[in-house]
């Protein structure tokens, strides 16, 4: 076992402050690395601060990691020391039911995926994230990052990147396709930058034209306001596929009728409160809502190397540790454009 420095969560309500967290020794199939950059998720806030239930503190989170190979395992095969690696939402799987054997781990069902923090492991210990300054992951969850990306790029795409690329891969985006993203944010932005790279028109709906410029300069075709009823009725019929990167309670009858015959909108956000599905807005126009989740690790690989080969990264601001706590509320206040990343140098 060694210890790292790492910031912590010790309760819903205090700040995250810095602390020291144990990883175990790496064994026959692990991976150890030297953590240089962490993204911050949304995901990271509601968990630690106790609205998704179930913290288990103190917790660090940080599930979109970056970093190089310090040690292997005499059994690992695939990574060497010196390698660029990267870790996302999941640590472990039961890796025998039908949805691993499938390469979808993040669907295990026996009894789940094992969160890369504020789960357990197989060791019987609790998972922590990547606001530290090393990790041991078995090699089978570790992601090779191209050398075309960044490392504090890449980070991000280790949930952002892979949360979007997964349903617009599943659903077909390409040419000939219309795309529309809901909300310009940490997941919708790279959303645009993906759905655009597969060749799809993508429009972005936001509540206002505030981001406009920056849309269309990611590569959108189109930019509407919802809070204008026109778009609505512009708009209807439209897409194919509609990625909703925003966690808030929608007047869904509105945005499914957006969709032609046969479109979906995939649910990317969790909302607050249960969603009203008006059974006609489906029934005419047989029309789905959906939902996705991260995708399993052959996907995310295959999300890196696109990402790689078509320069798509995702916009960040790089901040200190010290800095964790008002990036949080700048988050909650939308004030960051559009994913923060921890240089974590100071935790090695």
């Amino acid at each position: 076992m060694t210890t790292v420095s790492a910031y912590a969560a010790t309760s819903p309500t205090e700040p995250l402050t810095p602390t020291t967290i144990t990883r175990r020794a790496v064994g026959p199939h692990d991976v150890a690395f030297d953590i240089h950059f962490a993204g911050i998720c949304h995901s990271d806030i509601h968990t630690v601060r106790g609205e998704w239930g179930g913290a288990k503190y103190p917790v660090v989170p940080g599930h979109e990691i970056a970093g190089v190979v310090t040690a292997v395992g005499s059994e690992v095969t695939r990574y060497a020391v010196g390698d660029r690696v990267g870790v996302g939402c999941f640590v472990d799987s039961c890796r025998e039911c039908p949805q691993c054997r499938a390469g979808e781990e993040q669907y295990c069902d026996n009894p789940g995926m094992v969160g890369t923090y504020n789960s357990v492991g197989r060791d019987g210990e609790p998972t922590q994230g990547g606001y530290s300054g090393a990790i041991v992951v078995d090699e089978n969850y570790v992601l090779r990052i191209p050398d075309a990306l960044p490392l504090d790029k890449a980070a991000p795409l280790l949930c952002a990147g892979i949360t979007t690329y997964s349903p617009l891969r599943h659903w077909d985006a390409g040419p000939g396709k219309h795309v529309a993203v809901i909300g310009l944010g940490g997941l919708g932005h790279v959303a645009v930058k993906l759905a655009v790279a597969m060749g799809a028109e993508v429009t972005v709906l936001s509540q206002s034209l505030k981001k406009m410029e920056d849309g269309l300069r990611l590569g959108a075709g189109d930019y509407r306001a919802t809070s204008d009823p026109d778009t609505f009725k512009e708009l209807r019929g439209r897409f194919d596929l509609i990625l909703n990167t925003v966690s808030a309670n929608l007047d869904l009858e509105r945005y499914l009728k957006l969709l032609k015959l046969d479109g979906t909108l995939v649910e990317l956000g969790m909302p607050e409160h249960p969603m009203s599905v008006p059974a006609g807005a489906l029934i005419f126009g047989r029309r789905r809502i959906a939902g996705s989740l991260i995708g399993g690790i052959a996907e995310t690989q295959e999300m890196l190397d696109f990402c790689a080969e078509h320069d798509v990264t995702p916009e960040i601001e790089v901040i200190t540790p010290d800095y964790i706590n008002e990036a949080y509320d700048r988050v909650l206040a939308s004030d960051v454009r559009y994913r923060f990343v921890i240089d974590t140098s100071p935790l090695r």
